[in-house]
């Protein structure tokens, strides 16, 4: 159960070649923020594979992150300014790179399903770096309990939208969402870092409550919407058979795995004689927010796939670790128990990553972090990557060309008329063959 020499079967792999993805956005700043996107990857060299665009940005949000957990371990330590606005700087690099990583894709033509997984699985970390970085900028340590609530809740969110995909085989991002909390979170980093994120405990004498709690209950309002919206989607039944997910199984069947991390979370933190939360919250959110994307990341795979969503992980051994240990009192203090979690529910989400990706790699005949690349690209003016409507988070997957040598094979062309090989030779009246919607 905890290993597999292969994870997709070939069945799987066969679907995840004939999917297609399906996304709708209404967002209200996306639109906003599209010149700037479009300039950035009209900058961006034409050798560098859109995965490398998306793990680059992930690992800036990484470090960055990783900066203010060390100022303030507890989020209770006021960080220095500086790492806040290296934050908040790291937060607009990442969203940035996670915007362009589709469009780099459509313009060099190697569109195809490991993007949208990778950057979905690339996301599923990156969202719980995020939500805690906003934790430690207002100093949100000194209530334990909406902190916990706020980084599960962006979690929970997270695993949500990619359940309603599961279910409708649509990703729909609404008026606000990714983007706007995205931007809300840089905002917060900025004012840390040229106020000071002690001006976060400063009370608002009209309310009666620190000007921490503002963002949170205005978040809380943001969530129970979004929530809404998502289960909505999900009750009302999906596009399989009877209303069943795109797999054929029961719509409400993806909520066991995330439970298993959720409410061991809750529940530890509660009966915790050590207080092994409130005292190290950032270690804590870490070790089961690995968790959570292992899990989501194991959604994505599964709708991608058309696959049956399995229940238990191997994720789960490092919570199971923190719980037994609390319920049976054994010798090992928590906080030791708490870093072996971290380790191992790290390291399992590491090894599945990896081995999907190289499955899928060795299935579709490509590199992960390389691409095709010729010297004499065709010219900006015949190149189209502007966004469709919805595209946003995901790479676009268009049927994918393969790319062949201009000296030894002829290259492939689409007139008007008909798609013919034609000679090298033949200069006259040619268009390049971009992508499924030109030819």
């Amino acid at each position: 159960m905890f290993y597999k020499d292969k994870l997709l079967s070939p069945a799987q792999l066969k679907r995840l070649s004939d999917h297609k993805y399906s996304c709708s956005s209404i967002s209200l700043v996306d639109p906003l923020l599209q010149p700037w996107w479009n300039w950035l990857v009209s900058k961006t060299p034409l050798w560098i594979a859109p995965n490398l665009i998306t793990i680059l940005g992930l690992i800036v949000n990484i470090i960055t992150t990783l900066i203010l957990v060390w100022y303030s371990p507890d989020a209770k330590a006021e960080a220095p300014r500086w790492a806040c606005f290296v934050c908040a700087l790291g937060l607009f690099v990442y969203q940035s790179l996670d915007a362009i990583d589709g469009k780099q894709a459509r313009r060099t033509g190697t569109s195809n399903p490991l993007g949208e997984l990778f950057d979905h699985g690339c996301d599923s970390i990156s969202t719980v770096f995020v939500a805690l970085s906003a934790c430690i900028a207002v100093q949100l340590g000194y209530y334990p309990t909406w902190m916990f609530f706020q980084c599960f809740c962006a979690m929970t969110l997270f695993y949500c939208a990619h359940w309603q995909t599961y279910v409708s085989g649509t990703l729909r991002f609404g008026k606000i969402d990714v983007t706007e909390a995205q931007i809300s979170i840089i905002v917060i980093h900025l004012m840390s870092a040229i106020f000071g994120p002690s001006v976060w405990m400063m009370k608002l004498p009209w309310l009666d409550v620190e000007l921490k709690l503002v963002p949170i209950y205005i978040a809380v309002l943001v969530a129970a919407l979004l929530a809404q919206s998502k289960v909505a989607i999900i009750i009302t039944g999906g596009v399989g058979k009877n209303g069943s997910t795109v797999a054929g199984t029961s719509v409400l069947s993806p909520v066991i795995p995330f439970s298993l991390v959720i409410v061991p979370a809750f529940i530890i933190y509660r009966k915790s004689v050590e207080h092994v939360y409130e005292n190290h919250p950032a270690l804590y959110i870490l070790a089961f927010g690995m968790a959570a994307a292992k899990v989501t990341n194991r959604l994505v795979v599964a709708h991608m796939t058309k696959n049956e969503l399995e229940y238990l992980d191997s994720a789960l051994i490092g919570p199971a670790m923190l719980f037994l240990n609390q319920y049976f009192n054994f010798f090992l203090p928590e906080y030791i128990v708490l870093w072996l979690c971290l380790v191992w529910v790290s390291l399992d989400l590491l090894r599945y990553s990896a081995q999907v990706c190289l499955e899928i790699c060795d299935h579709l005949k490509i590199k992960l972090f390389r691409i095709p690349y010729s010297k004499a690209p065709p010219s900006a003016s015949t190149m189209s990557f502007s966004t469709p409507a919805g595209e946003k988070n995901a790479s676009l997957l268009l049927s994918s060309v393969p790319r062949m040598s201009s000296r030894e094979q002829p290259m492939l062309y689409a007139s008007s008329h008909q798609h013919l090989p034609i000679s090298n030779d033949d200069e006259e009246n040619r268009v390049p063959l971009l992508d499924a919607e030109h030819s």
